[in-house]
């Protein structure tokens, strides 16, 4: 059927429910899933990290960021269209298993779930530095183990306590978001109560090497910086297969949460290097949020700051276990892992929530007793796995839009703008991303690393997929 003829798609409220992961619960609310889209992406990468992409990109980093900005959209507008019509805890797991086949399924769902164990170790071992500053003598090791031991309990327990947990973190971090970006505002047309700084204009922007102070070179590495920030959007259409309504909670979430992601991160870009100079080291040293705050005189900027990317770290913790957690049972689900993970208890893979957690553990003690080796190869190897992912995002949904319209178009509650042509714009853009990688030395190791992984999961993927084949079929 093609896509003039097909009839349009009812409203989400009445749309049939797709068959989500039936012994899992269904404890989400819309206001969980809400605020998991919008403070997925919200981490110390953005409060921190983004440092690091202002003094090599300067003011251009608001270009790099709306560039991004842009790619990561569109991914999420293919991602929702694919989990509204068939709502997963795998996934993108599970729609690349179903447009490419069960290998490309194992390669995207253990490469995620690698990387997020990851994640889960860095996070813990961020909160539990930034606990020591505050109680000097302690031992770092001793903070990570009781966040593991909180967001194990945590999401041990039904869904809901996952998904308050969420709500809270995340309304506090876009909270404080929106509150710096209102000061940014004011502060920059000169209306900000009690400061007796003038309004900067564009002296900021224009000025020490002008918009582009490092050139298209700069551009490119904030551009990189810039677009790894913006993974975590994935952990909403994991979450929605538990919600109360499947189709209808991840439709508002990724309709909502795409524009607000983009005001969060080019509107904060844009306060800071308007406010500050961009070659400040204190940029980079405290984190853009921090200097940008000093820089106003508001009183207690560095501790209020730490607070926030406290909550930051540790939502993204808590986030990490249940989104591994998921992809694991979804992947043993389907045939796709070991079966002593697959079991279901109370709603909950209580199973593959601790070996997530024990994963991220085990990073953690990989950090302490090979520093320079083990742990910095897992890092590189898992630094471009969201790009991989978004990939095999891009490329499943080409292949499932045309089957869709075909078999069931009323699933298609939300839709891709303008396929095909933005999907293959998608790709070619991230296409350009790996060969900037491949160009750029900081960023080298990672991607041949994460080539590395995904080629060997995909070629233990091809293999079991052949194998299984070869079982199935009839003896002559």
């Amino acid at each position: 059927m093609s896509r003039t003829s097909a009839p349009p798609p009812p409203s989400a409220d009445a749309q049939p429910q797709a068959p989500a992961d039936a012994s899992l619960g269904s404890g989400l609310k819309q206001r969980h899933l809400s605020m998991i889209a919008l403070g997925g992406v919200i981490g110390a990468g953005l409060f921190v990290g983004s440092g690091t992409g202002i003094a090599a990109a300067g003011p251009s980093i608001v270009l790099a960021y709306a560039i991004s900005g842009v790619i990561v959209m569109l991914v999420m507008r293919m991602l929702g269209e694919m989990s509204a019509a068939n709502p997963a805890s795998g996934s993108f797991s599970v729609h690349a298993e179903r447009a490419i086949g069960p290998w490309a399924g194992f390669a995207a769902g253990w490469s995620f779930w690698v990387l997020l164990c990851v994640a889960v170790g860095m996070e813990g071992i961020g909160a539990a530095k930034i606990m020591t500053t505050w109680m000097p003598g302690t031992p770092e090791w001793a903070w990570v183990a009781l966040f593991m031991v909180v967001f194990l309990s945590a999401n041990l327990a039904a869904v809901k306590n996952f998904g308050e947990f969420e709500f809270w973190f995340a309304a506090l971090k876009v909270g404080a978001i929106a509150l710096f970006l209102v000061i940014g505002a004011l502060a920059i047309v000169g209306l900000l109560p009690g400061s007796d700084a003038p309004a900067p204009g564009a002296a900021n922007l224009t000025g020490a090497g002008g918009f582009f102070p490092h050139g298209s070179e700069g551009l490119i590495i904030g551009l990189l910086a810039s677009l790894f920030a913006y993974g975590g959007l994935e952990t909403v259409t994991i979450a929605a297969a538990e919600s109360e309504n499947p189709v209808r909670g991840v439709a508002k979430a990724v309709r909502t949460a795409m524009w607000r992601i983009a005001l969060f991160y080019v509107g904060s870009m844009a306060v800071v290097v308007t406010l500050v100079p961009w070659d400040d080291p204190k940029v980079v040293a405290k984190g853009p949020y921090v200097a940008t705050l000093d820089h106003l005189g508001i009183p207690g900027a560095g501790q209020i700051m730490n607070v926030i990317v406290l909550i930051a770290l540790l939502s993204a913790m808590n986030a990490n276990i249940y989104g591994a957690s998921r992809m694991a049972n979804s992947l043993v689900q389907r045939d796709q892992g070991p079966k002593f993970l697959g079991r279901v208890s109370g709603g909950v893979p209580r199973r593959a929530v601790i070996a997530s957690s024990l994963g991220g553990f085990l990073c953690v003690l990989l950090s302490y007793w090979r520093p320079d080796d083990v742990f910095v190869w897992l890092l590189n190897m898992t630094g471009a796995v969201v790009l991989v992912v978004w990939v095999f995002i891009a490329v499943s949904q080409l292949l499932l839009r045309r089957r869709t319209e075909r078999e069931a178009p009323e699933t298609l509650v939300v839709r891709m703008w303008l396929y095909p042509g933005l999907t293959i714009a998608a790709l070619v853009a991230m296409g350009a991303v790996f060969v900037l990688m491949a160009l750029q030395e900081g960023t080298r190791d990672q991607l041949w690393m994460t080539v590395g992984l995904t080629a060997a999961l995909a070629a233990l993927g091809f293999v079991r997929q052949k194998t299984k084949e070869g079982a199935a079929a009839p003896r002559g």
